[in-house]
């Protein structure tokens, strides 16, 4: 699946309820902890990131750093290399930084919400909260939007084993 805007499904159903403020949080339709994980893994399995936890985020949190890009980033590094984290299973949502109009295209078909402090204009329109995966096609959406974070944060291009693509191949 990519983000391209014209394969990127709109979310069933309606938002999800989230707190106003920090800590930006997920309230309902919270997914199920088996595709958390399985989020995590699949964010963490990415070449070149490793797991750490968030040095913005609540306890808990799984953050995802890339801490020497093999690519020039899309977006700036906001946080120190982080460019993601999965919050604590009673939530399950991410926040995740990505270019402005992938942000604007997650949350027009309905999978994000700016972060709560860009209203505030402590974070630029680049900065959104996922909502967790609720069933397995989610779960794929989900999976295509952190390889887009990944990506938009100076991550390489891979095949399936994990090897970096050249540029004629990607």
């Amino acid at each position: 699946m990519t983000m391209d805007g014209t394969r990127l499904p709109v979310r069933a159903g309606l938002r999800p309820a989230t707190t106003p403020s920090n800590p930006h949080t997920q309230l309902e339709q919270i997914a199920p902890v088996d595709l958390q994980d399985r989020l995590r893994d699949h964010a963490l399995s990415l070449p070149q990131v490793r797991r750490g936890a968030s040095r913005f985020s609540v306890p808990g949190a799984v953050a995802f750093y890339l801490d020497a890009p093999p690519e020039p980033s899309a977006v700036p590094d906001l946080f120190g290399g982080e460019w993601g984290h999965i919050h604590p299973h009673y939530d399950g949502s991410l926040h995740l930084n990505v270019p402005t109009e992938l942000a604007e295209r997650l949350i027009a078909a309905g999978w994000a919400e700016y972060h709560s402090l860009v209203a505030r204009g402590h974070l630029p329109p680049l900065v959104v909260m996922l909502y967790g995966p609720r069933d397995e096609a989610d779960l794929a959406v989900c999976a295509a939007a952190v390889e887009e974070a990944y990506l938009a944060n100076g991550g390489a291009r891979h095949d399936a084993a994990g090897r970096p693509l050249g540029f004629a191949d990607a």
